[in-house]
């Protein structure tokens, strides 16, 4: 990691550490009121760190819902607070939910509960905001498909209005991920049984891929070369299926693994590719 990165790093902390007691979270000179740990559902899982821009709260805004990684069976929001923050800094104008979701065990399954945590995430947000934001799911790894599958089933439907993949399985089925390690959770503990849908396979009901269709949202993915636990050939997967039914998308890699991408230098590229894919958005 480059020395600049320590640097904003460091610069991120200070201001974390300092507004830790106050509802405010200030970078530079951008403010952000802060909520910390606002239960959007019944559950003790079902919580978010929510941050809006400071003094403007009638204005509509397009929301990030932040989605953590983790296998569907572990991680934290905490893992992306610093990703989060330096997203705010990016985009001033919009407004930030980290989320939790219920984990995934060996006595409980991970599907559709994590999806419906997305949907009670969304619906609290509408009407915390009093009116339905346009969505942009952003997520890494289990997020990163957590945020396809919720946008895939019915994107026309949820007012996603972007998917950021970060290095998140696309397609389940493939060889490249069945020799994920822990793939055996995947077959016995992904899906709950009881869910599945008459003529719906076990993974296709899990599967991103699956469910994409012309109303899909666009989406921005992103890759590790060396990516071992979720091979680079997912992207390219991804975007065959994507390019055949004319899903705006955009698929970038970085030359590192399946951890490196908040890394210097690759997490600010992602930021910047993602303000020109939503850039672009804009002008279709």
């Amino acid at each position: 990691m480059r020395a600049s990165s320590f640097i904003f790093t460091g610069i991120l902390l200070f201001y974390l550490l300092i507004s830790c007691k106050e509802k405010k979270v200030s970078i530079g000179n951008l403010h952000f009121e802060k909520n910390e740990d606002i239960h959007y559902g019944n559950d003790a899982e079902q919580v978010m760190d929510l941050y809006l821009p400071y003094g403007k709260p009638s204005q509509k805004r397009d929301v990030f819902i932040i989605i953590h990684g983790g296998g569907w069976r572990a991680g934290n929001k905490s893992q992306l607070t610093f990703f989060t923050l330096s997203l705010m800094k990016k985009f001033p104008d919009h407004i930030f939910a980290n989320i939790n979701y219920r984990l995934a065990s060996e006595t409980t399954y991970a599907l559709p509960y994590q999806i419906d945590d997305i949907k009670a995430a969304s619906a609290f947000l509408e009407k915390k905001l009093h009116y339905s934001p346009h969505i942009i799911l952003l997520g890494n790894s289990a997020g990163g498909h957590l945020s396809m599958l919720y946008a895939y089933q019915s994107g026309a439907l949820k007012k996603v209005k972007a998917v950021i993949n970060i290095v998140g399985p696309a397609d389940l089925s493939d060889s490249s991920f069945r020799n994920y390690q822990e793939y055996s959770f995947v077959e016995r503990r992904l899906v709950d049984p009881q869910s599945l849908k008459p003529g719906i396979s076990h993974l296709n009901s899990a599967n991103p891929i699956y469910w994409i269709g012309e109303d899909s949202p666009p989406t921005l993915s992103y890759y590790g070369v060396t990516d071992h636990v979720v091979p680079l050939r997912q992207g390219v997967i991804l975007d065959s299926v994507l390019n055949r039914n004319k899903v705006l998308h955009k698929t970038y890699e970085f030359r590192g693994g399946h951890l490196d991408w908040d890394h210097s230098p690759h997490d600010g590229f992602l930021i910047d590719k993602i303000d020109l894919f939503l850039k672009q958005m804009e002008k279709k």
